[in-house]
Order: structure tokens, then C-alpha cells, then sequence
């Protein structure tokens, strides 16, 4: 293999060459089984149905073959076959994980992505949930924090940017799921200009 064909290699992935790096890395699935291409196709299916935007398999232009970009690989191997954690929790570290990644790459500050605060009433739209679940949620985050992050302002109850993470983090986890992704597809869009391969 020369140079060029192992670079390529490095980013995208056939899924017989995922399935080598599985066995090579003794990931197995929840049963304990070998990962075989059913079990590869569904992880996949999986993946691009919750993450589409990240633009994570490519069909190469010559072929009907279908590839993984590398860091679709890193998710099945991280979020989708591993069994300490639930699924959404992995998600979140993985999409963590790899913002942190990609900042360090770009010299990029960490960015605050809660910086609005919000009221009550548009918390039904913002996390799309209905009435008694926020106020069920803001009821619970009262009692976990010292702070119930609420203020009254414009004959309003608004909940503050603190309370907005608050909640995401550790109620509604795939709204901050969706903001972990977002954020981290503009890093991947710098990362593009920057020079970088991604897809």
C-alpha cells in the first residue's frame, strides 16, 4: 500500500476494515459475540438515523461501496458497542470528547454554549416538552441544586443560562446532545478551511 492509499485508509474506512479494527480491539457486542456485518449495518444504520449532519459514511465516486469516515468508526466503537455507560450518556462524552479534539487542533477557546437565559414559557418550545414535564423538571432541579436559577424580570419567570445547562445536562440530555453536535459540526466546518480532510 503506498502512502497516499494509507492516508486515505486513515480517514475512510471500508466496513470489512471496521470490522478487523473491532476484532483487533476485542470490542464485542452486548451479548458478548464477535461483531459480524449485521451487527456492524445496524450500529451503522444507527448512527447516521441520530446523526446525520455529520456527514459520517461516503460512497466513493467509482464504486458502489459504501466507507466510514474515521471519526464514524471512533462513534461505533465508543458509543454504540460499548456497555458501561447508556447510550445518550456516551453520546455526550463522545461529542465532549471531540469537540475538546478539535479545538485543540484549530487553537480555538472553549466556547459557553449557554448564554441566553429563558422563560418558563418558552421552555416548552426550547426542549419540546409539554407544560407539566418543565415544570416537573424545574421542580427537580430545585431540590438537586442550591440555586433554583429563577428570576422574575418583565413580569416574567425566566430561567437562567446556568438553569438552561442545568437542565440539558442532566434532564433533557438530547437537547444538549443536538447543541454538542451542532457546535461540533461548525468546529468541523473550520476544520475543513483550516486545510484538514474530513469527508
Amino acid at each position: 500500500m503506498n502512502s497516499s492509499e494509507n492516508f486515505m485508509d486513515n480517514i475512510y474506512l471500508s466496513y470489512d476494515k471496521i470490522l478487523n479494527k473491532l476484532e483487533a480491539l476485542n470490542i464485542r457486542t452486548r451479548t458478548g459475540n464477535i461483531v459480524n456485518k449485521n451487527d456492524l449495518r445496524t450500529a451503522i444504520r444507527i448512527m447516521l438515523k441520530k446523526h446525520p449532519s455529520c456527514r459520517w459514511q461516503n460512497q466513493k465516486v467509482k464504486g458502489k461501496k459504501k466507507y466510514i469516515l474515521y471519526e464514524g468508526f471512533l462513534w461505533i466503537m465508543y458509543v454504540y458497542f460499548q456497555i458501561e455507560k447508556k447510550q445518550i450518556d456516551a453520546d455526550i462524552n463522545f461529542f465532549e470528547n471531540r469537540i475538546m479534539e478539535y479545538e485543540k487542533t484549530l487553537h480555538i477557546n472553549s466556547k459557553n454554549l449557554f448564554i441566553d437565559n429563558i422563560s418558563i414559557d418558552d421552555l416548552q418550545k426550547y426542549f419540546n416538552r409539554s407544560e407539566i414535564t418543565i415544570k416537573r423538571a424545574i421542580v427537580k432541579m430545585k431540590k438537586n441544586t442550591s440555586n433554583d436559577y429563577k428570576i422574575f424580570e418583565n413580569r416574567k419567570y425566566i430561567i437562567t443560562s446556568e438553569g438552561i445547562e442545568w437542565l440539558s445536562k442532566n434532564i433533557f440530555k438530547q437537547k444538549y446532545l443536538d447543541i454538542l453536535e451542532q457546535y461540533k459540526m461548525e468546529l468541523t466546518e473550520k476544520y475543513i478551511q483550516a486545510g484538514y480532510v474530513y469527508d
